[in-house]
C-alpha cells in the first residue's frame, strides 16, 4: 500500500481535527454543568433584587401604565378592554382594588391599539396582588429576571464560556432601560422577553439539530440531500414568536428574520456534515418544516391570545356571539380582520407630537430618553429643592460601547463567516432598521421601542470580551492583558449604573444632583 509522508501542518491539522462528525458540526460546551446553573441564577436574583426593590414604588400611574394596567384589569373582569370613566387613575391610586370592582368602569368597550397577550401578562400580577402598583408591575419585574437568566443561558451556548454568560446576564440586568421597563407596566419588556426566548429557543435547535444531522449520518442515512431532522425546539420558538407578536407588531419582523436565519444555519449545517447537495437538501427537508414552526405556530399562538375578545359579546368592534362556543371562532374572523385594519391605521397615521419622542437613528446613542415620572417634593432629600424621577434610558457605558461591539462584530460576520456573530447582528438590525421606514412617515416613537435590541446588544459586547480575553490555550501576557481590560470594563458599567441608579427609580435626590445626572440638555 503506497504511504504519504505527513509534513509538519498536516500533523497540526491532524491534533486539531475533531475526532467525530458530532464533535465538529456541534462541539460540547466545556465546563461544569453545574456551575452553568449556578452562575446565572445568582446573577437572575440579583436582577431580581433590583426589580422587586420597592417596586410599588411611586404610588403612581406611571406614564403609559394609565392604558396598561386598565387595560389588564378590564381582560380579567370582562374578557376585553373597557372604558374606563376620567378620574379612574386616581380611584386606583387611592382606593386599588375596591375602586376597580365598579368605580372606575364607564360605558363600553375600548378601542386598543395592541394585542392582548402583553397585558393579559399585566393582569396575572393584579389577579395575584390586586390593582396595585406592586400588582401591575409584578410580571413586568418577573419576565425582566427572568430574561437575565435567558441570557446568561443563549451567551454561555454561544461562546462556549459559563463566565462570559453571566458577564452578558449582569450587563443585561444593569442597563438602565431594562431596568425602567422591567420597573414599569409597558408592554416592550414582554416583547423583549418573547423575542430573546424564541432566539434561545432557535440556538438550542441549532446544536440539537446539527448533533440529530452528525448521528444520522453516521449511521449513513445520506441520499445526497441528507437526512430528514425534526427541529423540535423550533415548535417552542414559534409560540414564543406568536406571543411577541401578540404583545406588539412589530415582533413580526423577528419572525421573518429568524426563518431566514434558520435556513441559512440548517444549509451551514448540511454543507458542514459534506451533504453532496447541501442546499437542496435544506430547501426539500427544512424549508416548509420552519415556516410552519415558526409562522404557522406563531399565527395560532396569535389569534389564540384573542380568546378573550373571540369568546366574549361587548368587545369593541364585536358582532354578533355565536350560541354555540364552537362557532364563535370562525364567526369572528371578519370582526376580527374589521379591527385589525383599524389598528393599522391608527399605527400608520399616528403623528402626534410628544415631548420625548425620538427618531430611530437617535436610539443607539441616547440622544432622547423618556421621563416616564418626575416630581419635585419639597422634602425627603435634605435639600431646598428635591427630584424625584424615573428615566427611560440605557445605561451609556453599555449602549456606547455596543456600538463599536456591533461593528466588529459585522466584520467576523463578512470576513470569517462567524454565525454567531451574524445572528447578533440581525437580531439588532430587525429591531432598529424597520423603524426607519415609520420615521419617514413622522410616526410618533420613543426610545424604549429599542428595548428588543438590548439582549443583541449585549450578545455582541459580551462577544467581544471574548476576543479581548482570547481562548484559553493562549495563556501568557495577553490573555493576562485582556482578562484585566475586560474586567475594567465591568466595573465601567457598574460604576456607571449605580451613578444613573437614583435617576432610574425614582429616589429622593437634591435638584442639583438630578442636574449633575443630566449629561446632556436633550435628557432633560
Amino acid at each position: 500500500m503506497a504511504t504519504t509522508e505527513i509534513g509538519p501542518a498536516t500533523k497540526t491539522l491532524e491534533r486539531r481535527r475533531p475526532p467525530s462528525l458530532r464533535e465538529w458540526l456541534a462541539p460540547a460546551i466545556p465546563g461544569d454543568p453545574m456551575l452553568a446553573w449556578i452562575g446565572p441564577l445568582i446573577v437572575t436574583v440579583f436582577a431580581a433584587f433590583l426589580r422587586f426593590d420597592r417596586l410599588a414604588i411611586p404610588n403612581a400611574v406611571v406614564f403609559d401604565e394609565t392604558y396598561y394596567a386598565k387595560d389588564a384589569l378590564a381582560l380579567l373582569k370582562f374578557g376585553y378592554e373597557h372604558k374606563t370613566v376620567e378620574d379612574a387613575n386616581t380611584l386606583l391610586i387611592q382606593e386599588g382594588a375596591k375602586a376597580a370592582d365598579s368605580r372606575i368602569w364607564a360605558e363600553g368597550a375600548s378601542f386598543v391599539a395592541h394585542p392582548p397577550a402583553g397585558k393579559w401578562m399585566i393582569a396575572i400580577g393584579e389577579w395575584l396582588f390586586g390593582a396595585t402598583p406592586f400588582g401591575w408591575r409584578f410580571m413586568a419585574a418577573l419576565m425582566g429576571s427572568l430574561s437575565v437568566l435567558i441570557l446568561c443561558r443563549v451567551a454561555r451556548r454561544m461562546t462556549g464560556s459559563t463566565l462570559l454568560g453571566c458577564a452578558a446576564g449582569l450587563l443585561l440586568a444593569v442597563d438602565g432601560l431594562h431596568l425602567v421597563t422591567s420597573r414599569t407596566a409597558l408592554l416592550d419588556i414582554f416583547l423583549m422577553f418573547w423575542i430573546l426566548a424564541g432566539f434561545g429557543c432557535l440556538v438550542a435547535d441549532r446544536d440539537h439539530s446539527r448533533r440529530v444531522l452528525a448521528a444520522k449520518l453516521q449511521s449513513g442515512d445520506d441520499g445526497g440531500f441528507g437526512p430528514f431532522v425534526f427541529h423540535r425546539w423550533r415548535i417552542l420558538a414559534g409560540v414564543c414568536l406568536g406571543l411577541a407578536c401578540a404583545t406588539k407588531w412589530t415582533g413580526i419582523f423577528y419572525i421573518a428574520a429568524f426563518g431566514i436565519m434558520v435556513l441559512l444555519w440548517d444549509m451551514g449545517a448540511r454543507r458542514a456534515a459534506g451533504v453532496r447537495h447541501a442546499y437542496r437538501g435544506a430547501f426539500l427537508f427544512d424549508a416548509v418544516p420552519a415556516f410552519l414552526s415558526l409562522v404557522g405556530i406563531a399565527t395560532i399562538t396569535y389569534l389564540a391570545s384573542w380568546w378573550g375578545w373571540i369568546f366574549n359579546a361587548g368587545g369593541w368592534g364585536r358582532g354578533k356571539v355565536a350560541g354555540n362556543a364552537l362557532f364563535r371562532p370562525f364567526e369572528a374572523m371578519p370582526d376580527l380582520w374589521s379591527y385589525h385594519k383599524a389598528v393599522w391605521n391608527f399605527h400608520t397615521s399616528l403623528q402626534d407630537k410628544h415631548p420625548y419622542q425620538s427618531w430611530p437613528w437617535d436610539w443607539p446613542i441616547l440622544s432622547r430618553p423618556v421621563a416616564f415620572f418626575y416630581t419635585e417634593p419639597a422634602q425627603g432629600c435634605g435639600a431646598d429643592k428635591c427630584s424625584r424621577e424615573i428615566l427611560g434610558i440605557g445605561t451609556p457605558a453599555i449602549w456606547w460601547a455596543a456600538l463599536g461591539a456591533l461593528v466588529v462584530l459585522g466584520f467576523l460576520w463578512i470576513h470569517w463567516r462567524d454565525w454567531r456573530a451574524g445572528a447578533i447582528v440581525l437580531g439588532y438590525l430587525t429591531g432598529w432598521l424597520p423603524w426607519f421606514y415609520y420615521a419617514l412617515d413622522k410616526r410618533t416613537m420613543f426610545l424604549f421601542y429599542a428595548t428588543p435590541m438590548l439582549p443583541f446588544m449585549v450578545l455582541a459586547i459580551v462577544m467581544c470580551l471574548g476576543l479581548l480575553i482570547g481562548p484559553a490555550r493562549e495563556p501568557g501576557t495577553r490573555r493576562v492583558v485582556g482578562t484585566a481590560a475586560a474586567g475594567a470594563y465591568m466595573l465601567v458599567v457598574l460604576a456607571n449604573f449605580l451613578y444613573m441608579y437614583p435617576v432610574l427609580t425614582a429616589k429622593f435626590i437634591p435638584w442639583e444632583s438630578w442636574h449633575g445626572h443630566m449629561w446632556f440638555d436633550s435628557w432633560i
